[in-house]
């Protein structure tokens, strides 16, 4: 099984507590990926002045690999399929953002609802802050507490990629 899923969501919804909360429950069970998206390209990699951060600087592509794990640093996009042609060995991937892929997707709204992502998700993951009749019948809502049941659309719903 190869399979993706998307989570998608205002700043500050809950997008990264909730992927963390659902590797953590399956990685018992399945090999897990996460791909975080990072639109505003700020995050931070590496410490100025190592050599990881040096070898960057140059432009190349750099692989960075010890005893416990490898670290790719690349200064080019890579589309969905390239990145998990890399991972190769996962059952499921988790991917942060990207709203404009092609994948099955799950908003988190909490406090408020966001209309603009409805024609791009199938499902919201909700909390109690938020009023239900503003979510159009066509998509599924979920309880955002209820890490099982969210558990279950995603395997449910993930696409084989």
């Amino acid at each position: 099984m190869r399979k993706a899923i998307a989570f998608t969501g205002p700043s500050n919804s809950g997008k990264t507590t909730l992927i963390e909360k659902i590797a953590k429950r399956l990685i018992g069970t399945y090999k897990i990926a996460i791909i975080k998206n990072d639109p505003s390209d700020k995050a931070q990699f590496d410490t100025p002045g190592k050599d990881s951060y040096k070898f960057f600087q140059t432009g190349a592509e750099v692989v960075v690999t010890s005893p416990n794990r490898t670290t790719y640093f690349s200064h080019r996009q890579k589309s969905i399929k390239e990145i998990a042609d890399m991972i190769k060995d996962f059952d499921l991937l988790l991917v942060e953002g990207l709203k404009y892929l092609p994948l099955p997707r799950l908003a988190i709204f909490r406090g408020d609802v966001d209309e603009s992502y409805f024609p791009y998700v199938q499902a919201v993951a909700v909390d109690e802050s938020i009023d239900k009749s503003k979510i159009p019948p066509s998509i599924e809502i979920l309880d955002l507490n209820n890490i099982d049941e969210i558990i279950s659309w995603i395997l449910k719903n993930a696409k084989e990629i």
